[in-house]
């Protein structure tokens, strides 16, 4: 390989480390998928040669990446290696086609995903594909599993992958830059009595192994300390990534939170995530007892019906004394959200668009309000705390800050956005009403049929002065 590429000491290191399970942590911009796309590409050459095939698949973290990985190093790779050894080879040059990979389902279609793959005369192959359970069970072949730490569904893909390898003398290889402590690449980094060869480069070790980067001139352009500490230093920075932390979530548990039948009758704020198929429907209801906002329910639902969606945040409505609710009318919500408010009172139920602004203004009261220790959450719901956990926070490159789910929880951080919506409804002060009657007119707010509310509070009667009050 030298006669067709120079490489940096540290990468003919992780080249010429022949295990069977090889992972390695590396800082951004030091070339990690150059030099494990080179390994996969002097195997197939040198199987070439020696008259074997060998099969490689690269799972990148999506689609584009997966096409980088093919188009920026393992062509330019698999030329540079055919003009260097065409003389020892025969059958004549590699091929390079775009294919599709079908994965059958249990239900309905072949899910079909973009494949870009590289084809050698002898039959050896290299395939880049996005990343996810069903192309992890796909393949026996050796694997790259590149970027692993940004890969939604970690730990789902892990699952599905390793017992496919393992069942020959399959080589796996796992590379990435750290991306906060809830994925399965901090754990085989982390675990011990392993059997994985471990390589770690942060960007101060490449510089001084020959790389070409001005740390200085990075990390000011970089401008945020955590970032630089995660990506470039290679720090295990959970607190820096995951928005809400475990110990912040532990700390506003309660074991009384979460239970419906320690209501106390008080004004409730209610946070509502929409959802169509595979999506989790979340409804999440606070109550305000002295200035602390107490969960009283939290309805998760997956699969059900507009219909049933509607039925559930109608009986909610006739359970609590409902002050305000805040809904997600972000694409499909823009019907669920309109027949609210018709059936509940425009008054009480509010439609968040959720753009980039509104996501982290919820997520930031919702924040607050638990470092505060204003809000009560339930105690010992492990899914509950997975999803909370779940939204990271990025700076990108134009500085502005986004919340984007991990992809490891259940639900895409639905039960997260419901809760922001719940607590962030209660910091907006409740509007008082005054009616007064006009002879022969009917309020549009009125019970019109059987699955109208009753009452405000569950219970017969209005509840009227109170602060909010209709």
């Amino acid at each position: 390989m030298a006669q067709v590429v120079n490489f940096f000491p540290y990468q003919q290191r992780w080249i010429q480390d022949t295990s069977r399970f090889k992972i390695g942590m590396f800082s951004r911009q030091t070339g990690k998928t150059f030099s494990t796309c080179g390994e996969c590409v002097d195997d197939c050459f040198q199987g070439w040669i020696d008259g074997r095939r060998t099969r490689w698949v690269i799972l990148s973290r999506g689609e584009r990446q997966a096409a980088e990985a093919m188009t920026e190093v393992i062509k330019p790779f698999t030329k540079a290696f055919y003009e260097v050894y065409n003389t020892l080879v025969k059958g004549g040059e590699p091929v390079f086609e775009e294919t599709e990979f079908r994965a059958p389902q249990e239900k309905g279609p072949d899910a079909v995903y973009k494949a870009l793959e590289v084809t050698y005369p002898n039959g050896s192959r290299i395939t880049a594909l996005p990343a996810n359970p069903d192309t992890a069970r796909g393949f026996s072949a050796n694997v790259i599993l590149d970027e692993f730490a940004f890969h939604a569904k970690s730990r789902e893909i892990w699952a599905a992958l390793f017992p496919v390898i393992s069942k020959g003398q399959q080589k796996l290889r796992v590379i990435s830059t750290p991306n906060g402590k809830g994925n399965k690449f901090f754990e085989l980094m982390t675990a011990e009595d392993s059997v994985w060869s471990r390589h770690t480069v942060d960007i101060y070790q490449a510089v001084a192994m020959g790389l070409d980067r001005d740390v200085d001139m990075l990390r000011a352009g970089m401008a945020d300390e955590d970032a630089w500490a995660q990506e470039y230093e290679l720090k295990w920075l959970d607190e820096a990534s995951s928005w809400l932390d475990y110990d912040l979530i532990s700390a506003c548990e309660h074991d009384t939170a979460g239970k419906p039948e320690h209501y106390q009758g008080g004004l409730c704020y209610v946070g509502v995530d929409i959802a169509a198929r595979n999506d989790l429907f979340v409804i999440w209801v606070v109550e305000v007892v002295g200035d602390v906002l107490w969960t009283r329910e939290i309805i998760a639902r997956r699969r059900i019906s507009f219909a049933e969606q509607d039925q559930l945040l109608a009986e909610v409505f006739k359970r609590y004394r409902v002050v305000r609710c805040r809904m997600d009318q972000t694409g499909m919500g823009e019907k669920p959200v309109e027949d609210a408010k018709r059936r509940h009172g425009e008054g009480r139920v509010e439609g968040v668009l959720f753009s980039t602004a509104a996501k982290l203004d919820m997520a930031t009261s919702l924040k607050e309000s638990m470092q505060d220790r204003k809000t009560r959450l339930p105690a010992g719901d492990v899914v509950l705390r997975a999803d909370l956990h779940s939204i990271k926070s990025q700076v990108g490159v134009t500085g502005t800050r986004r919340l984007i789910a991990d992809g490891d929880s259940d639900g895409h951080a639905d039960r997260f956005w419901a809760g922001a919506m719940a607590v962030s409804a209660a910091e907006l002060e409740p509007s008082s009403y005054e009616y007064q009657g006009v002879p022969g007119a009917r309020s549009r707010f009125a019970p019109q049929d059987d699955d109208a509310d009753d009452d405000m509070d569950g219970g017969g009667g209005r509840w009227g002065s109170t602060r909010g009050a209709w």
